[in-house]
């Protein structure tokens, strides 16, 4: 399959489009949260069964490998993998992966747009909340953005060294970010709820957002804890200055989702390239390079 034929919206995709936009998404995200936190053996160890053996998920890199052993599905959900798996990629002039899935578009942001699928593309400055200094630093920049479908890993990872700047929830709708829904729901990315994270690194300001979805029942953070839910609530920026400062190395976890979901990465200017040999829809995984910074005579622009 082409990279045309896979981002084509189909009339199946168009269907389940429809249908998306009629169900009520906050009810059925509320009613995931407390079934996958149901402690009952019988009907945890059954979703947890269940859940592997639809999706084909590998415990085997899981650092508790007994789906049994878990307290609730969630917490299966959420697992921590085993030291070693997930080695990182160069050195640190490297941006690695920061989570596991599979691309659904990257490039260059265009006169204040990202792609987000074959003919469709959407705001950055919706995209980080309306705030004019954010959009600023990331006009002309250049953006990832990563699936994690059901069978991923789902923690998310630091791609360089940086420092928590801010942290800003957006609320918002809870549509399925999967590839189908992103050919025929415009402004997905807008749209759903969210949670941007500035960075400041050695090579200028990073935007890594945390993108909610139809049944992720919670965005958390390592520094903060659980976001949301509750889901809907106004927007809101926390602030980090010297006395509140978030340190986190590349590599090291900085949040995680409580169900599939897509991680959306900002670089402003020229100040990565990307690897040649990333493509659309191709399989990632945290701790793979994605790109190499670059500085001085070496940046590009």
């Amino acid at each position: 399959m082409t990279d045309e034929d896979r981002n084509a919206a189909s009339l199946s995709d168009h269907v389940k489009g429809v249908i998306q936009r009629l169900l009520p998404h906050t009810l059925l995200t509320a009613i995931m949260y407390h079934a996958t936190r149901v402690r009952w053996r019988p009907w945890k160890n059954w979703q947890i069964r269940w859940f592997i053996g639809r999706y084909g998920v590998d415990v085997s890199q899981a650092s508790n490998t007994d789906p049994e052993s878990y307290e609730h599905f969630n917490a299966f959900f959420t697992r921590s993998l085993r030291a070693g798996s997930r080695p990182l990629a160069g050195g640190a002039e490297t941006v690695q992966c920061p989570a596991d899935g599979a691309i659904s578009a990257i490039g260059d942001i265009h006169a204040g747009r990202l792609l987000q699928a074959k003919g469709r593309d959407y705001s950055l400055h919706a995209l980080l909340g309306g705030d004019h200094g954010r959009t600023a630093a990331f006009q002309g920049g250049r953006f990832v953005t990563l699936y994690l479908s059901p069978r991923d890993y789902h923690r998310v990872h630091m791609p360089v060294d940086g420092r928590l700047r801010e942290m800003t929830y957006i609320p918002g709708r809870l549509f399925s970010v999967n590839f189908s829904t992103a050919r025929v729901i415009a402004d997905l990315f807008t749209r759903n709820e969210r949670l941007v994270c500035m960075f400041d690194t050695d090579h200028g300001p990073m935007a890594l957002i945390l993108v909610g979805a139809m049944l992720v029942s919670g965005l958390q953070t390592v520094w903060s804890g659980p976001v949301s839910p509750p889901h809907g609530q106004a927007m809101r920026t926390w602030r980090y200055d010297n006395e509140t400062a978030v340190q986190l190395s590349r590599g090291e976890e900085m949040g995680r989702f409580n169900a599939g979901s897509t991680v959306i990465l900002l670089f402003p200017g020229k100040r990565v390239r990307w690897l040649d040999t990333l493509q659309v829809g191709a399989g990632v995984q945290m701790g793979e390079g994605l790109a190499r910074l670059l500085s001085g005579s070496a940046a590009e622009g």
